[in-house]
């Protein structure tokens, strides 16, 4: 564990550059970010260098029927059994998987921005609002959130994606099912608030909160959901 590296002649002099790959799922699940953090404070010299150095969350809504009706909705009727209760228990559960472009209904929010060389620990968590704009016709049955991070200090700056438009990493997306379907017209909007912060009981998982509201031409919804990465 760096926590426990004994750098022989860096005592009072640091290090010049710090090199770390931190991103899990949702960018923050795992809470690797917080030995980055422990590492830059107690290794980086005056004017070092992070790499990467800036990561950014993203959040939108995506029209997603066929999975939620084959992996979700089965369980409103399993061979005869209203088995609703396991539903409850799967909607709380982040799926991680590739979303296709096409999915994609909304505008893109920018949940937050972290930068890795000043924010603290306690800066991971956070509560941030968001208003996503339809983009065409279409019916909204989840919200996925994707990252970039940038190499913003390299001769060459170099940023990567995670989000659907891009090449698909290992990092997929992490897709935050609603509890009811969201009708939107070009033009309108689905808005609401997205909280994430460590669990109490385990820091490396994430427990993340949301809320929503919409209406429409076609209808109005809203909501309040609980989600579990474990």
């Amino acid at each position: 564990k760096v926590e426990e590296v004994n750098l022989p002649g860096v005592d009072g002099k640091g290090v010049d550059i710090i090199i770390s790959e931190w991103m899990g799922y949702f960018l923050l699940y795992e809470s690797m970010l917080d030995t980055v953090i422990w590492a830059r404070d107690k290794w980086l010299a005056p004017g070092g260098i992070l790499l990467p150095d800036t990561a950014t969350l993203y959040l939108a809504g995506i029209e997603d029927a066929e999975y939620k009706a084959e992996k979700l909705d089965f369980w409103d009727d399993v061979y005869g059994f209203n088995m609703a209760a396991i539903k409850k228990l799967a909607v709380c559960e982040p799926l991680v998987d590739v979303v296709e472009p096409d999915q994609v209904a909304t505008t893109v929010a920018t949940l937050q921005t972290f930068d890795i060389g000043t924010m603290t620990k306690e800066d991971a968590a956070f509560t941030c609002p968001f208003e996503l704009t339809a983009t065409r016709n279409d019916r909204v049955h989840a919200l996925v959130a994707f990252f970039d991070v940038s190499f913003t200090a390299c001769h060459t700056p170099v940023r990567f994606s995670t989000g659907p438009a891009s090449r698909p990493t290992h990092w997929k997306q992490t897709v935050l099912y609603l509890d009811s379907t969201i009708t939107l017209c070009e033009g309108e909007a689905v808005s609401g608030s997205l909280a994430c912060a460590p669990n109490p009981g385990n820091p490396r998982d994430l427990d993340i909160s949301l809320t929503y509201e919409a209406a429409g031409r076609r209808g109005k919804a809203a909501g309040s959901l609980q989600f579990k990465m474990r």
